[in-house]
């Protein structure tokens, strides 16, 4: 009896141990944007104050641009994700991209606020600051969303719209990254805001890119840490309790000249919704890359920017 009972102990210890250092060995709570800022906010970052946050903020290129591109990006991504695009076009056209409300070095919302309304004013409010009144507007995913639902309230500001495996639609993944499964779950949400492995990170952009292997640890480094600024994982998992599909009534209703690029392998918003754009939208056209997958900007910038630069009537590499 004794035996079994000292068994039972070194088993209950060992499992502590190992639970314990487990947790040690993921331990990741938040980082204050001040020690995040030199690495990921190098030149030409800047922050502006919008709406009682410093939004983190890269704008390049002739100011004499009529029409800037203005660059979303998608759900826990940030504006590097256009640093691609944003290289390609910023010796011809002014190009200006952001740290979205919840994402990157911008950080949480003062007011918990992470509805589609308060991202389209978010947005006109952050070129309002910069002095811009018209514009092209391109996103990707969550980013594309926002970008449609501007176009629909700004007709006289969005000049040509770009979507990008856009959300808006109901869809059903065939696969969900593992950090949006975790962040939905609510008897998660407060561990997932001081416990966060690496691996994780990981798991959920290879989940998310058509090659793997594409996914480089740098890629992962940065795509961590700004999930650890402050506040960062608390709006994530509110800004999926509060978004909402889009009425099909205002995607309908959108006049811009519109551009639909889309992963042929994203297995989180299905290349049908990229279908059903096109169905839906008068004039637009859809370009699908059968090899790439949910964030084919990031992916494969320079094939995805060759077809945006045609769309606009660029010429020349624009390096």
């Amino acid at each position: 009896m004794r035996l079994a009972f000292r068994i039972l102990v070194v088993i209950l210890v060992a499992t502590a141990v190992f639970l314990v250092a487990g947790l040690i060995g993921t331990w990741a709570p938040d980082r204050p944007v001040e020690r995040l800022a030199p690495r990921w906010a190098s030149a030409p970052s800047q922050f502006l104050d919008v709406q009682g946050m410093k939004v983190h903020l890269r704008d390049e290129g002739p100011r004499d641009d009529p029409l800037p591109i203005v660059l979303l990006h998608g759900t826990s991504a940030s504006l590097h994700t256009w640093e691609g695009w944003a290289t390609a076009l910023r010796g011809q056209r002014r190009v200006i991209r952001f740290d979205l409300a919840g994402f990157g070095l911008t950080g949480p919302s003062p007011k918990n606020n992470y509805s589609i309304e308060s991202y389209v004013a978010f947005v006109t409010a952050v070129l309002d600051r910069v002095g811009v009144q018209r514009f092209v507007l391109a996103g990707n995913s969550l980013g594309g969303q926002i970008a449609l639902e501007t176009a629909y309230a700004l007709p006289q500001r969005v000049d040509k719209l770009v979507l990008v495996d856009s959300a808006g639609y109901a869809f059903t993944p065939e696969s969900i990254p593992m950090g949006f499964r975790i962040a939905r779950v609510p008897g998660l949400r407060g561990l997932v805001e001081l416990v966060l492995p690496r691996g994780v990170v990981q798991d959920s952009l290879r989940n998310v890119y058509g090659d793997p292997t594409k996914v480089s640890a740098e890629l992962v480094d940065r795509y961590y840490e700004l999930t650890l600024r402050a506040g960062n994982r608390r709006a994530l998992a509110n800004r999926f309790q509060q978004m909402l599909a889009s009425d099909s009534a205002r995607i309908k209703a959108l006049k811009q000249p519109t551009l639909i690029l889309w992963g042929g392998k994203d297995r989180l918003i299905p290349p049908e919704n990229g279908r059903e754009f096109a169905r839906d939208i008068a004039g637009s056209r859809l370009v699908v890359f059968d090899d790439l997958g949910h964030v084919p900007q990031e992916e494969d910038a320079e094939r995805t920017v060759a077809e945006f630069r045609r769309f606009l009537g660029l010429s020349g590499p624009g390096t």
